[in-house]
């Protein structure tokens, strides 16, 4: 991989020929993780504000899940993983809620 601006959002692109938008500093774990046959479908860093999340999709006996990694907490629709604060920070709900039961 080529040396990229960690700060910037960026293209990945995958070697099956699929691309998507994503967080330069998150860029190279979300590659691997897409090779390693995770199929990721919204990340982001979290840009000081917010945990780094990284949302993939399960599908077992053809039933389509989607999961929040880091936190591994169940996200109960199938896009608009990401609500903005009033700040204009990206974060999903849920993992927030499970990061910081687990805190207490």
């Amino acid at each position: 991989m080529r040396n990229i601006d960690r700060r910037s959002n960026v293209i990945c692109k995958l070697d099956d020929g699929k691309q998507f938008r994503v967080d330069g500093c998150i860029r190279d774990m979300i590659y691997r993780l897409n090779v390693f046959g995770i199929q990721t479908v919204g990340s982001c860093c979290g840009h000081n504000h917010y945990p780094l999340s990284i949302v993939y999709r399960t599908c077992h006996n053809g039933v389509e899940t989607f999961y929040e990694l880091i936190s591994g907490v169940e996200i109960p629709r199938t896009r608009n993983f990401y609500v903005k604060d009033r700040d204009g920070f990206f974060y999903i709900p849920e993992a927030i809620k499970e990061l910081y039961k687990e805190v207490k």
